[in-house]
């Protein structure tokens, strides 16, 4: 979602409300049917032409002054719950309330104080974001989080959450990749699918978003994707149609670009043809803040709602609406799901409004998803687990200065958060007081001599501290473990950059050299805690250290979750969802990211805090090449690769054997734990299929499985199943899902290079679906 609007936005807004309310009758007599009272369309046909342009469009955001006034009924988004996104519009004399929107992919995202409360705090959960949940591979445990935050809404009286986002992450230096799930769509539609279910298991609506093909935030508003058919089924909606189709979300978000020349808002084909009839969706399709260009080809298209409304989306439907260019019948079909939509609501059943979530409770499930999903990188001469009762010298900013999720409408206002050595104290561990000190008053000073900054933007990263060489000697003399943390974070509006973030810093670079260097002189070990949100570059520093914890943004336990896992009362069983590249040019997109500008701005331009977008386009080369679909199909070397993940203790697979089903397969394997730990496995299921006219990659993620808790010795059987429609790629010229005759491949993987046991199966008649 967009952030606080600019001046003449909010004006724009208020004059919107006013000249709603002029033209709105007020009063309602015994005759005029209500929602919930009368059928639906009985409602719709006793609505004004100003009523009807009135629903479609929204009603205020946080930041605005003074909020939007409803027609008849006067309602302020931020009485209701201050900091949420905005709502809709209300009418009064037809029994339709009003329902609140707020973000976000990783919590809720209100204020945490009010005026009329001032004694009060509205905290939320800030969980693990979306990157770390995927890397768990447990759809329960995902589900169960939605079930948190889900609750969380529903207590603060939000109708609508603004999650999950679930586009790919196409390329690391995307700056929301933080809010996506992963490189690949099986995985990413997979954890969408949960998060929604457990969301909407509390009654609370969820948003889908950003439908589609929002893989970075460079002129976003204006961006045209030139992709193909192909790409866009097999990848960038794949994960979409997942989660419609195994949860059906009540709302579907659009995205702020063009895909091929259309707006995704304005697009008959991407929300009429897929969503609707191919997929079989029924529920409400909003904009993003602001998104689009054309409100009259918004509505035809079926895009229910346009978020937050202005005075020109306004005028131009009501003028549409009256000249014969926009078919009422139009309006009455969106405003029919939005009804529809609003009495699934708790605020239409007046269900009450505690303001009092479970937060202690909360913050436990945070704590338990953050440890799943952590991934164990290196782990050389047993690093770790780190033994009971160790020393630790602890460097690095973010160890102190924790990074717990991402900027921007990822954000949460929780109401406190663990750092690193505050974690290990509480597990028994001692840290070194003179180097917390030095990282304190370092901290203190450099974010004293930072600028400010929209508080809704990342703010610039401070200069990491490199401790003198007497430091380091005095660290190592007093302590038994060195421990490196290093941190990353991005939002909104900006994507990350090469320099600096994606490859460590100098200082960085001085930092892990020097460490390293003196603890290894001493015999000593050295562990680096990765507290990034998306992908960074490794292999160039990577063989100076012992051990490497992928941590990822936490949530607000992230220091009691690291220290589980560092500790072994854990054991790490995260598997990576990207890959990690030797270097940023080995992905494919690095050719041409994020695109190239034309010639001035588009005069159409929408946009959020960023009204200066120009047109751009960019042309995804890459087509289907996306992640470790490419890598393994060519065979490039990487650092870590897709699915990859270390654990304390080790697996061994046996016993592979296939199922013919109706067309698809069955696969069961027995995993044994061989190692001298308590573990768990993520088990990945790939398929290779025979070479044809359609270029295909290596193999593909068709499934996955996640083992129980195994005790040393113990074994677990696994059945994966996949469908008929999953063995196959789409043929743009057949214009069909295809899977051609010949012999597949099946392996049962450790990760999408580790294959443990493999089997063949052979298709005869070439398989076919429609879309």
């Amino acid at each position: 979602m967009a952030s606080k609007p600019s001046c003449s936005r909010t004006a724009s807004a208020l004059a919107l409300a006013a000249s709603m309310q002029m033209t709105t009758p007020a009063v309602a007599d015994d005759s005029t049917p209500r929602l919930g009272v009368s059928p639906i369309r009985e409602v719709i046909q006793a609505m004004t032409l100003e009523e009807k342009v009135a629903l479609v469009l929204g009603q205020g955001m946080a930041g605005m002054s003074g909020g939007m006034q409803g027609p008849g009924v006067g309602v302020d988004t931020n009485s209701r719950v201050p900091g949420a996104a905005g709502t809709t519009f209300p009418i009064a004399r037809l029994g339709i309330p009003s329902i609140v929107m707020a973000d976000g992919p990783a919590g809720l995202r209100i204020d945490p104080t009010r005026d009329d409360g001032p004694n009060q705090t509205f905290h939320a959960t800030a969980f693990p974001i979306a990157s770390l949940l995927a890397s768990s591979w447990d759809d329960a445990l995902v589900e169960r989080v939605g079930e948190a935050m889900g609750a969380e809404a529903a207590a603060y009286g939000v109708d609508v959450f603004l999650t999950p986002a679930l586009n790919l992450h196409r390329y690391p230096l995307g700056g929301r990749n933080f809010e996506y799930y992963s490189e690949d769509p099986l995985v990413s539609g997979k954890m969408a699918a949960a998060m929604i279910r457990g969301i909407q298991s509390q009654d609370v609506v969820t948003s889908a978003k950003h439908y589609a093909a929002n893989n970075h935030e460079w002129n976003r508003n204006t961006i045209n994707v030139k992709v193909s058919e192909r790409a866009l089924r097999e990848l960038y909606l794949k994960g979409f149609e997942i989660a419609v189709k195994e949860s059906s979300p009540w709302t579907i978000m659009t995205s702020y670009n063009r895909i091929n020349g259309t707006y995704t808002s304005e697009s008959p084909w991407l929300l009429q043809d897929v969503l609707r009839d191919q997929w079989g969706f029924e529920g409400v399709v909003m904009t993003d803040w602001f998104a689009g260009a054309d409100a009259v080809k918004q509505m035809q298209a079926g895009n229910d709602l346009l978020m937050p409304g202005t005075q020109s989306q306004q005028q131009a439907l009501l003028n549409a609406a009256r000249k014969g260019q926009l078919d009422v019948q139009v309006l009455d079909r969106n405003i029919e799901r939005i009804l529809d939509l609003i009495m699934r609501t708790r605020t239409f059943r007046h269900e009450p409004v505690s303001n009092k979530p479970d937060l202690d409770a909360h913050a436990q499930i945070s704590r338990k998803a953050a440890t799943e999903g952590m991934v164990l990188l290196k782990n050389e001469r047993d690093a770790l687990p780190l033994a009971a009762g160790k020393k630790l010298a602890i460097f690095g900013n973010s160890a102190y200065d924790i990074i717990i999720g991402g900027t921007g409408s990822g954000d949460v206002h929780e109401a406190y958060s663990v750092a690193l050595p505050e974690g290990m104290e509480k597990d028994g561990y001692a840290t070194d007081k003179a180097l917390s000190q030095a990282y304190a008053e370092h901290i203190k000073a450099a974010k004293a001599r930072r600028p400010e900054t929209n508080p809704f933007l990342a703010p610039p990263p401070l200069p990491e501290l490199v401790p003198t060489v007497e430091q380091i000697d005095a660290a190592v003399a007093a302590n038994d473990v060195g421990v490196i943390t290093i941190g990353r974070n991005s939002g909104e509006f900006i994507d990350r950059k090469a320099k600096d973030d994606f490859y460590l810093t100098e200082a960085e670079q001085t930092l892990v050299r020097n460490v390293s260097t003196a603890f290894h002189k001493a015999g000593k070990p050295v562990v680096v805690v990765l507290n990034i949100g998306g992908v960074i570059e490794l292999a160039s520093w990577r063989d100076q250290v012992d051990a490497i914890l992928l941590a990822w943004q936490p949530g607000q336990e992230a220091g009691h979750a690291m220290a589980d896992v560092l500790s072994g009362k854990v054991n790490p069983s995260g598997k990576l969802t990207d890959t990690f590249a030797l270097d940023l040019k080995d992905y494919p997109a690095a050719e041409n990211f994020p695109g190239v500008t034309l010639l001035g701005p588009d005069p159409a331009a929408r946009g959020g805090i960023v009204i200066n977008d120009r047109a751009a386009e960019v042309d995804y080369r890459d087509d289907i090449r996306v992640g470790y679909r490419h890598f393994n199909t060519w065979g490039v070397e990487v650092a870590y690769p897709f699915g990859y993940g270390l654990s304390y203790t080790q697996f061994e697979y046996r016993d592979l054997k296939l199922t013919r089903e109706d067309a698809g397969f069955t696969a069961s394997v027995i995993v044994t734990n061989t190692g001298r730990r308590a573990g768990k496995e993520v088990v990945q299921l790939y398929v290779s299929a025979p070479k044809n006219n359609l270029e295909k990659p290596a193999a593909e993620l068709r499934t996955y499985a996640r083992t129980r808790l195994l005790q040393p010795g113990q074994s677990q059987k696994l059945v994966m199943r996949a469908e008929p429609r999953g063995l196959t790629s789409f043929d743009p010229e057949a214009h069909r899902w295809v899977a051609h005759p010949g012999r597949y491949t099946v392996s049962v993987s450790a990760s999408s290079r580790d294959i443990r046991q493999q089997a063949h199966f052979d298709i005869k008649d070439e398989l076919s679906f429609m879309p």
